[in-house]
């Protein structure tokens, strides 16, 4: 149970990180990014490869975080002008050249053997624990203070209108690149936890579906609500890791109607959460600014006077 307990909180801490790295991307700037699983994927071999030359963990954690963030604000760099959708098939194309690379350049990856005996930062299962925990809260902290700092601010204006973004003063094509490396960045921290983790890689562990977990974290959550995210995780990871043990109870089916039927759950309980939480569990939080108090000559207050609609009745 305690083996058990470690391995949820672990993927718990991994899903969350990952998950608020969209969340910046796409939930609070508006960058869809469907490409997400290769720059988690970048990361892990970026840190096996590294570990597995005789470098220290930590350092190999520093080139898989910086050389993912590089990436990320290339291809955002190289997709300026795009439109959403567009960059969305941009960065869709990029994780799949990384994911073919993956498993046809042998010499660089290894291949489908994959890379064994990958070196943790930490010894022992409690200490590696409290490393992906501290992890979370750090990527949480950095996030939630990006997002309430004057860049968060611009980050939305970006998602709801980047021509008012524009208008006001805002560098969109610089504020584009900079969010993307960003959280492409955090990203590398999921994908290097990961590698380090399991102590193995190959191109099998990584595809769409890991982008999938992690727009169904920020949808469940609430988009562009950092809170919300972490507990979708949550229990995104435990739905993932309950319905494993559905053979318990409908073991008559076979295995491969087991797989199908464990995902048909997955999708009912997002289809649920769509239903009565459409603005997600912690939905964004949205300060109101209200008009000044300003008086005219006349003593009317100008916010009446900009509804004369209402004064008339």
């Amino acid at each position: 149970m305690t083996s058990y307990l470690f391995s949820l909180l672990v993927l718990v801490s991994i899903a969350g990180i990952a998950a608020l790295s969209l969340n910046l991307q796409w939930g609070l700037t508006g960058m869809v990014n469907f490409g997400l699983f290769g720059f988690y994927m970048l990361a892990a071999y970026v840190y096996a490869q590294v570990a597995a030359s005789g470098a220290s963990p930590w350092l190999a954690l520093g080139a898989a975080l910086a050389l993912t963030g590089v990436a990320g604000a290339l291809t955002s760099l190289i997709s300026l002008r795009l439109a959403d959708d567009y960059l969305a098939i941009v960065t869709l194309g990029f994780a799949e050249c990384l994911r073919l690379v993956a498993i046809h350049e042998e010499w660089l990856t290894r291949g489908s053997l994959g890379i064994a005996d990958i070196a943790r930062p930490v010894t022992g299962d409690g200490a590696f624990l409290a490393l992906c925990l501290a992890a979370l809260l750090l990527s949480f902290g950095l996030l939630e203070t990006i997002a309430r700092s004057p860049l968060g601010r611009a980050a939305r204006a970006l998602r709801d209108d980047p021509l008012v973004a524009a208008t006001a003063g805002k560098d969109v094509l610089w504020l584009r690149v900079k969010l993307f490396g960003i959280g492409a960045a955090v990203t590398g921290v999921a994908g290097a936890l990961h590698a380090s983790y399991y102590q193995y890689i190959d191109p099998t562990q990584f595809g769409p579906i890991l982008t999938a977990y992690a727009f169904m974290g920020v949808i469940i959550g609430g988009r562009g609500s950092n809170r919300g995210v972490i507990l979708s995780a949550f229990t995104v990871i435990l739905l993932l890791e309950g319905t494993r043990f559905l053979n318990d109870h409908v073991g008559w089916l076979a295995p491969a109607q087991l797989a199908a039927l464990r995902l048909m759950l997955i999708g009912v309980g997002l289809i649920l959460a769509l239903i009565y939480r459409p603005q997600g569990l912690v939905p964004e939080y949205r300060r109101e600014v209200g008009l000044p108090d300003v008086r005219l000559p006349d003593g009317t207050a100008a916010a009446d006077a900009a509804r004369p609609g209402e004064l008339a009745r």
